[in-house]
């Protein structure tokens, strides 16, 4: 495996300034399959970053030898994740994963210039023949731990650390409000928009603004653990983020979304190696074991852990969807009437947000 940072590739791409660079051309590549990863933070963020390494590490442990791995860490959305997400396809990967929204643009570019290299792009919704896109059904778990919060939030109000408002965030937002509303009406989520995917310091200092604001249980969907650990000093209850987060903030950690790759990169590294891979578009979750829940601690009373439970197993199970009517927007405009869900494409370009959410 080779590592590498963003600093790292930038110098690298400078130093080849004048060797021609051929559209369509990767490097010739005998051997191991090379496949590439571009991340949005460090490995070491506990958050989306790990979870999709210990993806990566999945991958490596299944199909050894045949494979060869390189990751880009650090990787701002923009001008930059175009020049390395080429220079990996020059540097002969055939397989390109670029592992975060603002990615997508970039990838569909540097795509269309290496039509034999074959580019995922998570949680994205454009592609092409040599491009496919994957995400998973987070609003699922949010819809567990909406329920634990509804059931045990004395204040009736929770903190929810927001990154950017795109619809995989809204929804999710939205989807921990409507379960928590659905075991106490009057439920709030007060949310605050940190405009950053990992910035521990300003995940920290949103956490202890929205307690001083009332709340007494914090949600995030954003990738460190600090907020948690905000959470730990004041002495309340927290959610972890796309991995177990339950060291950082042993008695905060109720549970958490554990984000599970792993499986989705052998199955399509595979499909590359013999010769079956394809463009599509996978939107997994719970039932596909993609979305699961961090181990229940041992602050969670027996009951609210059963109805956690119990939502787990409807939504594995078809029962439940987090999205069905009715459901109010902030206006209290009936959205959803009673009896029919959301779809998938109404979810995907959710841009309004229901009822008891303070933005």
């Amino acid at each position: 495996m080779t590592d590498f940072n963003r600093r790292t590739v930038l110098g690298a791409l400078g130093a080849a300034a004048t060797l021609p660079l051929v559209p369509g051309m990767a490097r010739a590549q005998d051997g191991p399959l090379r496949v590439g990863f571009v991340y949005l933070g460090p490995v070491g963020d506990f958050g989306w970053t790990y979870a999709h390494e210990q993806g990566r590490l999945m991958l490596v442990e299944e199909l050894g030898d045949a494979i060869e791995t390189t990751i880009v860490e650090n990787v701002a959305e923009g001008p930059d994740s175009e020049r390395i997400i080429r220079q990996l396809a020059q540097d002969g990967n055939r397989l390109i994963f670029t592992t975060s929204f603002g990615y997508m643009n970039p990838t569909l570019k540097v795509a269309k210039q290496f039509p034999d290299v074959y580019f995922e792009h998570a949680t994205g919704y454009q592609r092409a023949d040599n491009v496919a896109t994957y995400n998973a059904r987070f609003y699922e778990g949010r819809a567990v731990i909406g329920t634990i919060a509804g059931m045990m939030s004395d204040a009736g109000t929770a903190g929810y650390i927001a990154s950017f408002p795109i619809p995989e965030v809204v929804m999710g937002i939205n989807s921990f409000q409507l379960a928590a509303q659905r075991v106490n009406p009057d439920f709030k989520t007060n949310v605050l928009w940190a405009s950053t995917w990992y910035d521990p310091a300003k995940e920290a200092d949103a956490a202890r603004a929205l307690l001083d604001q009332g709340a007494d249980v914090i949600a995030q969907h954003t990738d460190s653990p600090a907020a948690l650990q905000a959470a730990e000093e004041r002495g309340v209850f927290a959610f972890g983020q796309a991995s177990d987060m339950s060291q950082f903030a042993p008695n905060a950690h109720l549970t958490g979304i554990e984000n599970n790759w792993g499986p989705y990169y052998v199955e399509r590294v595979r499909q590359v190696l013999d010769g079956t891979w394809s463009s599509t578009d996978t939107w997994a979750g719970m039932a596909d074991g993609k979305v699961v829940m961090s181990e229940y601690r041992e602050n969670v009373p027996e009951d609210v852990k059963a109805a956690a439970l119990a939502v787990e197993a409807g939504l594995v199970d078809g029962s439940v969807h987090p999205f069905s009517g009715p459901i109010y927007d902030q206006e209290g405009e009936l959205r959803v009437p009673e009896g029919e869900t959301m779809t998938d494409a109404e979810l995907a370009s959710m841009d309004w947000y229901v009822q008891g959410v303070v933005s």
